[in-house]
């Protein structure tokens, strides 16, 4: 399995930080904003999403929500710096988000989610 992963963020720091630290472990697929990263799921079959939570016009919890409704079997992970229990909690119950991290992500706890992720996908 080809392990590509999607990281939406509106901050483009972050996303070449993510870019340098896990591409030798990942095909790693950038976009800046929601709809971007939303424009590349219909071209690219991506099944690991992690995506921020605060960004403009589309905040990560809505994202994922278009995502799931047509591919219920990705798996999405949520960033976050906030601590934002009700919408943290609902996107979990309704199984929206696999799981959450908080900002800023240590590198070996990251890569262990996105792996377990993917080893969820196999079974």
């Amino acid at each position: 399995m080809d392990k590509k992963v999607l990281y939406v963020d509106d901050e483009v720091i972050n996303l070449e930080l993510f870019k340098i630290n896990f591409r030798n472990d990942y095909s790693i697929i950038v976009a800046d904003s929601a709809q971007k990263g939303l424009d590349i799921l219909k071209n690219e079959d991506i099944n690991v999403i992690i995506s921020d939570l605060k960004m403009p016009h589309m905040n990560g919890i809505d994202f994922i929500e278009r995502i799931k409704r047509e591919n219920p079997e990705k798996v999405c992970i949520l960033l976050t710096a906030f601590m934002e229990s009700e919408a943290m909690l609902k996107a979990i119950n309704e199984e929206l988000v696999y799981r959450y991290i908080m900002k800023p992500w240590k590198k070996d706890e990251l890569r262990e989610i996105i792996d377990s992720a993917f080893k969820r996908l196999e079974k």
